[in-house]
């Protein structure tokens, strides 16, 4: 149910973009034009993380799930009933921004189920949130071929609305009555306590390190298998969900070891694995060698980083017990915001090669590694967080 709902984001990112052309032509509009709604919903979700995540630590996390599904509902069939582009991005930043009250509590509830495990709880549900940006194009294309792009929204409303009954019905844990370990600071002063708890800076910027990492993969994809290699966008799909199934696999065997080895050491095994292999995605692509080299290389680099994002995204939960909801958003928001420069760094070292995409990831995740010296003594020692 957990990661139903964070599945929302996925999916409401991925169904549509088969539809970009048609929805364009509905309203009499250019592509472009089209494609800011996914900047704008990117903005609206890490406003809305902002926003909700400290008022989740105030209030609670149900009555944030129901208000976000609800409004994430209605605001999703007005997307299917609108005639005009403008109110069409508009709705969008509000889509996000509500919507966002509903999977930033998400963490938290993982957290509480799994106490020191989180991380296997995390692997859970990043394992099965994988599943939708995998499955959600295709399922967008097909929604396409029966009806027109409003179907795709009708779709995500009934998904919404399932998933409310649902949270209605099931959604009980024990947070949600005790008032104990809310916080009863102010917004400010939550975000004052994450940014100011010893030993979560390095671990923070491991988070948002794995996110540049990722989104430069994201945006560099279809250019360097289409583009540089030379490959169908047939191909590039197929290769495109070997990458996503390396992540999926990580996540299992994460959450199958985690328990026996610990975040930090897991972190820290992610990082020398994911080091050897970005830089043999560089030496690969520096000699110009044929593009299954690099599909190779890409598999242990891709599903190192899901480990590493889980292990950080872990640890820095494991630190607070009433500003999880700040510490979420705080992770959510600079993680999507740093992962929004992925596109301008590549298009400024542009080359028409694969060497800036490459440079970009080996460079992250050197950077991750850097930043766990900065928790030593004892990164191989299991330590409590």
């Amino acid at each position: 149910m957990l990661a139903a709902i964070m599945a929302i984001t996925p999916l409401t990112i991925d169904m549509y973009l088969p539809a970009m052309s048609t929805i364009a032509a509905s309203f009499h509009a250019s592509v472009t034009d089209v494609q800011q709604s996914l900047s704008i919903y990117l903005a609206g979700y890490a406003m809305g993380m902002l926003t909700f995540g400290p008022l989740a630590d105030r209030v609670g996390r149900r009555p944030l799930v129901i208000i976000g599904l609800s409004g994430f509902m209605l605001t999703t069939l007005g997307l299917a009933l609108t005639e005009e582009l403008s109110v069409f991005l508009v709705l969008r930043f509000v889509q996000a921004f509500l919507g966002s009250a509903a999977t930033v509590v998400i963490p938290g509830y993982v957290k509480e189920i799994y106490g020191d495990n989180t991380a296997k709880g995390m692997s859970y549900v990043g394992l099965i949130m994988l599943i939708a940006p995998l499955a959600a194009p295709t399922i967008g294309s097909v929604i396409l071929g029966l009806g027109n792009w409003r179907l795709i929204f009708y779709v995500l409303t009934l998904y919404s609305l399932l998933l409310l009954l649902l949270v209605t019905l099931k959604l009980r844990m024990p947070s949600d009555k005790a008032t104990s370990e809310r916080s009863h600071q102010s917004m400010l002063r939550n975000y004052a306590v994450v940014f100011s708890r010893p030993g979560v800076k390095p671990y923070l910027c491991s988070c948002l390190l794995c996110s540049l990492a990722f989104f430069s993969y994201l945006t560099a994809s279809p250019f360097v298998y289409m583009e540089v290699f030379g490959l169908s966008d047939h191909t590039f799909a197929l290769l495109f969900a070997l990458n996503v199934g390396a992540l999926a696999i990580a996540n299992l065997v994460n959450s199958r070891i985690v328990v026996k080895h610990g975040s930090r050491k897991m972190l820290a095994l992610a990082t020398a694995t994911a080091t050897v292999a970005a830089f043999a995605l560089l030496l690969v692509n520096y000699f110009t060698l044929p593009y299954w080299y690099t599909v190779i290389v890409l598999v242990p680099l891709l599903g190192s980083m899901g480990i590493m994002s889980v292990n950080s995204d872990a640890i820095v939960l494991m630190k607070f017990k009433q500003e999880t909801g700040t510490a979420t958003a705080v992770i959510g928001t600079l993680r999507f915001g740093v992962g929004a420069l992925a596109g301008p760094i590549l298009a400024l070292f542009y080359t028409g090669t694969a060497m800036p995409f490459c440079a970009l990831m080996a460079a992250a995740v050197v950077l991750v590694g850097i930043c766990q010296l900065f928790t030593f003594p004892g990164t191989f020692v299991r330590q409590a967080s």
